[in-house]
């Protein structure tokens, strides 16, 4: 186990975990999955309005706990890469300003094209 930050983990290849979290966050962000939790949210208010056995209650509200706390791990995840992405730029970004303003384009300005195309990738 490892405590890097989410974009270092992996070096320049994206890892399971990675295409994972990136494959779940634009199936969250999609209308079908809108759609399927307002069904949950449906079947929780028809378990409580029926006043089915305690064993359901507890089954729809584990369920959306359990919906809940993967979606939590997957925004921090999607947070955390997007935040890191950000800061790369603002770096090079920095850096290049710096270059031009003493008139000596160089490695600052490469990093920042790379940077510019990591949103590309991501």
């Amino acid at each position: 186990m490892t405590f890097q930050h989410p974009s270092d983990r992996d070096g320049d290849r994206r890892g399971w975990f990675s295409r994972l979290a990136e494959n779940a966050s634009n199936f969250t962000s999609s209308p079908a999955f809108f759609g399927f939790c307002l069904v949950l949210v449906a079947v929780v208010i028809t378990t409580h309005a029926i006043k089915l056995p305690i064993e359901w209650l507890m089954l729809t509200g584990e369920t959306m706990t359990a919906v809940t706390l993967l979606l939590l791990a997957l925004l921090k995840n999607s947070e955390r890469r997007a935040e890191h992405a950000i800061q790369r730029k603002l770096d090079a970004i920095a850096a290049a300003l710096l270059e031009i303003q003493e008139r000596e384009p160089g490695e600052a300005v490469r990093s920042l094209q790379e940077a510019i195309r990591m949103e590309e990738e991501t």
